[in-house]
């Protein structure tokens, strides 16, 4: 066993721990350390991935399932949807060069990571909505499976949203509905690849199992770990991969120019972010002193 599998299957355990904990996240990190730890091609680290991730998601829905937070109904019809669109990304990333997919996974991961630096989530909500909009939900799927299944990644930082906002899920019922649906469109965008692409077996099987691992520890550790902390912690560890991707794929002067732009959009994401919160405060002061009944002496 080389010295670059062996580390490839130490890291694979966050990948695992971050997709138990936070029902996303870590597979976004498998491409790149498929490529650039385990040493694979850049099509085929992104077809590995799918397997990797399909299996440990499918895994990791058992120990969700349990506490009664998956919702099968709207699972399948948001993973139906993205499996069409998985399909469709993966022959269209199958036929796409190795530079392409990999900077515009490296975007992908600019985005997901100032997602959760900024810790954009829709507001959690204990209540179904009556009526399901199947349409919205079939759009959002065929989206997500296009944009994920071409590069790689699983995409929970955008399904868990989705199935909040559009299918009025709670935050603990889309993070585990979020798990059948990777796992769906995960082995479909993987069909789509090997059509034109093959994968050496025995390393994924092994960093598999491993990642699997990782997702149980994860699942177990749920309770007992700050989710805004680590999804966090997490993003910035994302968006510093992001910034290596550029500097690895790009001549050097687009690359560094393309990380300087990743820094200054996030310090100027992060500025308008505090102002808007410093006003949404004085906002409530306000409408507080207004309620405060005045008291007669």
């Amino acid at each position: 066993m080389s010295t670059a599998l062996i580390l490839a299957m130490v890291l694979a355990v966050g990948i695992g721990l971050s997709l138990g904990l936070l029902g996303g996240g870590g597979t976004i990190l498998a491409v790149p350390l498929l490529t650039y730890v385990a040493g694979m091609p850049p099509k085929e680290a992104i077809a590995a991935s799918m397997f990797i991730i399909g299996v440990t998601a499918a895994v990791s829905i058992v120990a969700h399932a349990w506490r009664g937070n998956v919702q099968w109904r709207t699972g399948f019809i948001f993973g139906a949807a993205a499996m069409v669109g998985a399909f469709g990304g993966g022959l269209l990333g199958s036929q796409l060069p190795g530079v392409v997919l990999m900077v515009a996974f490296g975007v992908m991961m600019v985005a997901t990571a100032l997602a959760m630096i900024l810790d954009r989530k829709a507001k959690q909500s204990g209540k179904s909505r009556k009526k399901l909009p199947l349409i919205k939900i079939i759009l959002e799927g065929l989206v997500v499976g296009v944009v994920t299944g071409m590069v790689g990644a699983g995409g929970g930082f955008l399904i868990v949203p989705a199935l909040v906002l559009l299918g009025g899920l709670s935050m603990p019922a889309a993070v585990a509905t979020s798990l059948l649906i990777i796992s769906l469109k995960s082995f479909t965008g993987l069909a789509g690849y090997l059509t034109t692409v093959s994968i050496d077996w025995g390393p994924v099987l092994m960093i598999t199992s491993v990642t699997v691992v990782g997702a149980l520890i994860g699942s177990a550790l749920v309770k007992y770990v700050p989710e805004k902390a680590l999804k966090k912690a997490f993003g910035y560890l994302v968006l510093a991969m992001g910034v290596v991707v550029f500097l690895q794929e790009l001549p050097i002067a687009f690359g560094l120019a393309a990380a300087a732009m990743v820094v200054i959009l996030l310090v100027i994401l992060l500025v308008l972010r505090r102002r808007s919160r410093s006003a949404e405060a004085r906002k409530r002061s306000v409408e507080d002193a207004r309620r405060t009944p005045v008291e007669h002496h």
